[in-house]
């Protein structure tokens, strides 16, 4: 489970990862990374947070309800496993495709940490 502190929330904070950030492609998952430490000292209190923050976008054409939360628990496991691994002042958000829903969760894992490597969100990569 992906603690609380670790999730993105508002619309507004996955708008401004989605648009403002760099993305990547995978086969059965689309990654959007925003450097946080871009953002300027008035937008508020969430520079001063100290760890990355995911979220996830799961929509209909995944599947029906099931599939969709199988793909999103699978894919909130995939983040608590990167936690550690990604740079505190990044947020990152994943799209699933319509394949992830037949994708295994090692796959799924595989295709997240080579998207968050190519972006370069990596803590070893600063």
């Amino acid at each position: 489970m992906l603690p609380e502190p670790h999730r993105l929330h508002h619309h507004s904070e996955f708008s401004r990862t989605v648009r403002r950030g760099h993305r990547i492609g995978k086969r059965d998952i689309v990654v959007h990374a925003f450097d946080r430490a871009r953002l300027t000292t008035d937008t508020g209190p969430e520079l001063s947070f100290g760890g990355p923050r995911f979220g996830l976008i799961v929509s209909k054409s995944i599947g029906n309800a099931v599939e969709r939360h199988s793909v999103a628990r699978r894919l909130r496991h995939v983040c608590s496993e990167l936690r550690d691994e990604v740079r505190p002042d990044v947020d990152v958000v994943i799209r699933a495709l319509p394949g992830a829903a037949s994708s295994s969760s090692a796959e799924l894992l595989r295709q997240v940490r080579s998207g968050v490597t190519k972006l370069k969100v990596l803590g070893t990569e600063q």
